[in-house]
């Protein structure tokens, strides 16, 4: 179950308009890499710290298989690529490196996990 919270915010295009109320999801704590490989290890015949150096392995070649702009498909887990922020100009000619901001990773989930989001139960706080 997901707990949602009401938060009151202004309309972005319109700073007069009266606020608005939206639904926020509150997270219930985090699972890290040592807590996944606990799992997996109680699930299957591999022992947990095998399990450990098999993610840590496997973060190493995404972030490696990431920085040579490559998109990386976790299959049924989904997609992860590097994507950027940069300032615009006027002129293909004059678009630059230093015209970027900022870089992020953007994640496109497979068909399993964008089909687990229609079945989460939701709580207000």
């Amino acid at each position: 179950m997901v707990k949602v919270k009401p938060i009151e915010r202004p309309n972005p295009q319109d700073r007069t308009a009266d606020k608005k109320f939206y639904a926020q999801a509150i997270s219930n704590g985090t699972t890290d890499l040592e807590r996944l490989a606990y799992l997996v290890s109680n699930q299957s015949t591999v022992r947990e710290a095998d399990c450990y150096a098999v993610l840590l392995s496997l973060l190493h070649n995404v972030i490696d298989e990431l920085s040579q702009g490559k998109i990386v498909k976790q299959d049924k887990l989904g997609s992860f690529q590097i994507g950027v922020r940069s300032e615009g100009v006027a002129t293909e000619e004059e678009l630059t490196s230093s015209a970027i901001k900022k870089a992020h990773i953007n994640f496109r989930p497979d068909k399993r996990m964008r089909n687990m989001l229609s079945n989460v139960a939701f709580t207000f706080k």
